[in-house]
């Protein structure tokens, strides 16, 4: 397959000719409303993101040296990009450089089938690794409607940023979607996935390999 050398990766060229590099129509750029009405019923509040979360449950470390998996995958070491986002319930400004790992951020679009196709997947990893995993989301460059809806539709229950401005995408220089952060607890990146849509067994393979964390079945 043919690829394209883009912010310092090579990515390949199928990827971007998917619907994943541009925007929502629907976009509704702008802040996020101070308040969300009680009638919500997706997503969750983001109060704990930033607090300590308790060791890996596997007791294993993460494995070291360059990333695995399928190809399109890099790994990283850097920080959490330090800027802040509101949460999608409530408003509340969380700090990205702050969120303490072990964690799983997943950037996610309404126009982007690959990151709908996934997304269920994320929703039974939070099930699975409550209380030793954090799974986050970001909406990203979407409508809050149309966010909404799909965390309606999809039954997302983990705690979501909201950033119709693109600005985490453009925090880490990357071009497509979906994008995968596996941070750990330093709030160091150490993998960032940007291959396509993710299943189960490959979201529980990750997590393991480089986090230490041992999802359940």
């Amino acid at each position: 397959m043919k690829r394209l050398l883009l912010g310092g990766s090579l990515v390949p060229l199928l990827l971007l000719a998917t619907a994943c590099t541009g925007s929502d129509a629907d976009s509704e750029a702008g802040p996020a409303p101070a308040t969300q009405t009680a009638a919500t019923t997706a997503f969750a509040d983001c109060g704990t993101l930033t607090a300590p979360l308790s060791a890996p449950a596997s007791g294993s470390a993460p494995a070291s040296g360059s990333a695995q998996g399928k190809p399109g995958s890099t790994g990283s070491g850097e920080p959490l990009p330090a800027l802040s986002l509101p949460c999608f319930t409530g408003g509340t400004q969380v700090s990205v450089g702050a969120l303490r790992g072990p964690a799983v951020i997943n950037l996610w679009a309404s126009w982007c089938g690959p990151c709908r196709k996934e997304l269920p997947a994320f929703q039974r990893l939070s099930e699975r690794t409550a209380g030793t995993l954090r799974v986050v989301g970001v909406s990203t460059q979407t409508g809050r409607s149309a966010a909404q809806s799909i965390g309606e539709d999809f039954g997302l229950r983990f705690p979501t940023l909201y950033d119709p401005d693109n600005r985490l995408r453009l925090a880490l220089r990357r071009a497509v979607m979906p994008i995968t952060l596996f941070v750990d607890g330093q709030g160091r990146i150490r993998h960032r996935d940007e291959t396509g849509a993710l299943d189960d067994a490959e979201l529980a393979d990750l997590v393991r390999q480089h986090l230490g964390v041992a999802v359940s079945s």
